[in-house]
């Protein structure tokens, strides 16, 4: 009896928190948003759910979250001026076909696939590689089920080598989506590392702030499937990982 009014007691208690948080939250977004329509009309066209995760991504303080959504309404407008990239602004990463869009996981999260070996520089670029980011992003962001924010990513390094490597691709990625999207990513999943990946990721990691760090998982060969069936049906799962899906290039998703 006694673990059983432990249990009702624990859960009140959980429920109530989270009660609390929530109503923290809302009351935060109407001060934020009152804070950024002084600042910048444009942002009255924005939703909660957004300015929430710029909340979220700066531990709710509002002054930061403001100065980090003022610096993205600025970039967008800069980097996305017509309010989307088309695949003909990024002909030369399209070629490449590295980035792919793979149904969602167990939560209706979308998962999209990079295939790192196929990633070179090339005349576009690091602002072509950039623009592709959001190109991609947008897209995965496009496609997200109603009461999802997140979504999963699988990057996979096999065959990867020097000729791959790029550090000032990889940072700007890193940037974007921290910067620009963030409380986006749900988790990444690298496969397939090889032991000369560690040497740029070695550059990099320093610059991933912690919220983003946890959510990096490096998966051994030997718990491939195991490890992302825990997340993913299989019926989800690409077929290059034992799945059943095909890959689908991101242009034609």
């Amino acid at each position: 009896m006694v673990v059983f009014e432990y249990m009702e007691s624990r859960e009140n208690q959980e429920e109530n928190s989270s009660r609390i948080s929530d109503e923290v939250e809302k009351t935060k977004i109407s001060l934020m948003r009152a804070v950024l329509e002084k600042q910048d009309a444009s942002s009255k066209e924005v939703d909660d759910l957004t300015i929430r995760r710029f909340l979220r991504a700066r531990d709710l303080d509002i002054e930061k979250a403001s100065a980090m959504f003022l610096k993205y309404l600025k970039w967008r407008r800069m980097f996305v001026p017509n309010g989307s990239i088309s695949a003909s602004e990024v002909p030369n990463e399209i070629a490449q076909n590295k980035m792919f869009f793979q149904g969602g996981d167990k939560k209706g999260r979308p998962i999209t696939v990079v295939l790192g070996a196929r990633h070179f520089q090339n005349k576009g670029g690091v602002e072509e590689f950039k623009r592709f980011l959001a190109y991609g992003l947008d897209k995965i962001c496009a496609r997200m089920p109603p009461g999802q924010e997140k979504f999963v990513v699988i990057g996979d390094l096999e065959g990867w080598g020097y000729a791959n490597s790029d550090v000032h691709g990889y940072m700007a990625a890193l940037s974007i989506v921290q910067d620009y999207y963030p409380e986006r990513l749900e988790k990444l999943f690298v496969v397939h590392a090889p032991y000369l990946f560690m040497t740029v990721w070695k550059i990099v990691y320093p610059f991933i702030d912690n919220k983003t760090r946890k959510k990096i998982v490096f998966v051994e060969n030997k718990n491939l499937k195991s490890t992302l069936l825990e997340e993913i049906d299989e019926s989800q799962l690409p077929d290059i990982y034992g799945g059943q899906l095909l890959l689908v290039p991101i242009k034609d998703s």
